[in-house]
């Protein structure tokens, strides 16, 4: 919806704009509520970039899955390319988008590990972690829109892109499916601020987003246009994953009444 800005020779996409305004949000927001514990801010930070070097890693990895048949076509085609510049181009085909549940992954095991290593009050930190996360994709996935990277379906309600990257999205009216989303992960955020500061359902808060989220994202997927996700047995990549971790959610859940209740 809105064209890249060129910056001293750099690309600013809107997405990009965003990404880095709901960073600083929802990093100030887990600051606060770190704060609000009497815990070290400091160990927050040094979470939020440990956590967001696997955002970085999974979301890329991810992307890197989903196109499996470019993978496949490097290693069978690898004594063709003329140099090493060709090799990177190649991977950068391959590994340079990034896809929102490799990133979710990947920061939550860096984080976990992180809060392991440095024996943090895991119950603590893994609900602000429950909170901030709805919160900085509800602002992030604005910035989808505004990029159009991603985009719903034709409809004779909703809007035409002028400038996306992807061509396809372009001169088409398409279903603003990523304020829908963005939306929702408000609400989420809402809902589960509430129950943190009420102080219900202590530690199991990340399973609850994992749950509600999950639920409506394997849902959403089929307003969504773009079909270079990757796709297994007539859903895609995230409809997959979306199904492992409700169900992963879920169990957990139970395990943790039936050890509450011990």
């Amino acid at each position: 919806m809105i064209p890249n800005i060129n910056l001293f020779g750099k690309i600013i996409t809107p997405y990009m704009v965003m990404a880095l305004i709901g960073t600083f949000i929802t990093s100030m927001f887990a600051c606060h509520l770190t704060k609000k514990k009497n815990k070290d801010i400091n160990d927050t930070i040094v979470l939020l970039l440990f956590s967001a070097l696997g955002i970085l890693i999974g979301g890329h990895l991810l992307y890197g899955i989903t196109n499996f048949n470019l993978i496949i076509e490097l290693i069978f085609k690898f004594n063709r390319l003329k140099s090493f510049n060709a090799f990177v181009s190649v991977l950068g085909n391959i590994f340079g988008g990034s896809v929102f549940y490799g990133g979710l992954i990947g920061g939550l095991i860096f984080g976990v590990i992180y809060i392991k290593k440095q024996k943090l009050d895991k119950i603590i930190y893994y609900d602000i972690g429950a909170v901030i996360i709805p919160l900085f994709h509800s602002i992030a996935r604005i910035g989808c829109f505004l990029s159009g990277c991603c985009y719903g379906i034709e409809s004779k309600y909703g809007f035409t892109y002028r400038y996306s990257l992807i061509e396809s999205a372009n001169n088409v009216n398409r279903f603003p499916i990523q304020l829908v989303e963005s939306g929702y992960n408000l609400i989420l955020f809402i809902i589960l601020y509430r129950l943190y500061k009420n102080g219900m359902l202590k530690g199991k808060l990340i399973y609850l987003y994992l749950i509600f989220y999950s639920f409506a994202r394997f849902i959403i997927e089929f307003f969504r246009g773009d079909e270079y996700r990757g796709f297994l047995l007539g859903f895609s990549t995230s409809q997959i994953i979306s199904i492992i971790l409700f169900v992963f959610s879920i169990i957990m859940l139970i395990i943790k009444k039936k050890i509450s209740n011990q």
